[in-house]
């Protein structure tokens, strides 16, 4: 089990380019890296230089700054399992480079149109010559849609890889999103059994089980896990950076301390605003309904206990719960709780007797906060009706 010991990935800058309204500028790409090294993401991952003369310039950017910044956060750059590729990648100085290629049968006709064995040394060609050219650079290699690929071929791939001692960490990678959790954590569990290499897992959200994925390969003993802020990329985008963070922190919150988890909303809105989307109302942590409660029971107990009803604290996240009450379903501890704040001291059968009139004219209407705050005023005043 790796939830002691894993590291992000964060792939905003390579996965998220390719969700389609993301267009970072270099500006912008800048800004996420200074603000995910502050949130302490260990690794990002850019786009790779040979996509556009911009790419490159901008992967020369961040890796600048981050050297001259002296930023904790590591730059690793994707590429494709070729040399030109790994030429250009070791020159722009990154500190890392993930070598990926296809190894299921509709990526090895449709995609590079190699065999198996072609795979193997085409993989065994590069990662010598990445090893050969830079001794100390991070290297991984992945295949691509290993859900999909059949597992005889996936494991000479991988064995042949792991015998070459070149890399260190080899990634799996769930591309369209098919995976179940018992699958992710089969294969994982194996690699690690066979080759003691560390192990990445990037999983696609199509199904939505990027989440769960990514929670089972770490119990299988993966070290890293890929994200994106919001969960951006291609199609329904993978992992997200805050749905992984919610989720460990609800098994253990100390999981997940080594991170600024306050930064978590800014990080976000950021994106959010730079794509034109708005965070999705129900988001892991920063949805605008994340912490709202509206039931009666459920807002009885909380304002009693906030554990009775979240597994989340959102002062962790620097966030504010919110209790909802000008609606059918609210309860009278809630209308209490409310006048409370408004420093009006009411007796508990007024308050009833407020909440009965808000429900009955939410059975028409909702109310807004302050129609409710001026009910329990006329009612601290003796005027209400």
């Amino acid at each position: 089990m790796s939830f002691e010991q894993f590291s992000v990935i964060e792939s905003t800058l390579r996965e998220g380019e390719q969700f389609s309204t993301a267009t970072f500028s270099t500006d912008e790409k800048l800004e996420i890296v200074r603000l995910l090294n502050e949130f302490g993401a260990e690794m990002i991952e850019l786009t790779s230089p040979l996509a556009s003369p911009q790419s490159e310039a901008d992967v020369r950017a961040i890796t600048r700054m981050v050297r001259a910044e002296k930023m904790q956060t590591r730059i690793l750059t994707h590429i494709r399992c070729k040399r030109e590729d790994a030429v250009r990648a070791l020159d722009t100085g990154v500190h890392g480079v993930d070598v990926v290629i296809g190894t299921s049968p509709q990526l090895m006709q449709h995609s590079h149109g190699k065999s198996i064995r072609q795979v193997i040394d085409a993989a065994g060609e590069v990662l010598s010559y990445i090893r050969e050219q830079a001794p100390d650079v991070v290297l991984r290699f992945s295949t691509e849609d290993s859900f999909r690929s059949r597992p005889a071929d996936l494991y000479r791939v991988y064995l042949a890889v792991a015998d070459l001692g070149l890399v260190n960490r080899l990634g799996v990678a769930d591309t369209v999103g098919v995976a179940l959790p018992s699958q992710v954590s089969a294969l994982v569990g194996q690699l690690v059994k066979l080759t003691g290499l560390d192990i990445e897992f990037h999983g696609h959200n199509d199904s939505g089980c990027a989440i769960a994925n990514a929670c089972a390969a770490l119990e299988a003993g993966a070290t890293h896990i890929d994200t994106t802020i919001l969960g951006i990329g291609e199609r329904n985008g993978i992992t997200p950076l805050g749905g992984l963070v919610a989720r460990l922190y609800t098994i253990r919150k100390s999981y997940v301390a080594k991170y600024s988890l306050k930064l978590l909303p800014r990080l976000d809105q950021l994106i959010a605003d730079i794509c034109d989307i708005d965070i999705p109302f129900n988001n892991y942590i920063t949805g605008s309904s994340a912490f709202i409660h509206k039931a009666g029971i459920h807002a009885k107990a909380v304002l009693a206990d906030p554990e009775s009803y979240e597994a989340i604290n959102p002062d962790d996240f620097g966030i504010t719960r919110g209790i909802s009450i000008g609606h059918r379903l609210t309860g009278w501890n809630a209308i209490r709780n409310r006048a409370n704040q408004l420093g009006l001291t009411l007796e508990d059968t007024t308050v009833q007797q407020v909440t009965q009139t808000i429900k009955a004219r939410a059975d028409v209407q909702p109310l807004s906060l302050p129609e409710v705050d001026d009910l329990l005023i006329a009612a601290a005043n003796g005027v209400f009706e």
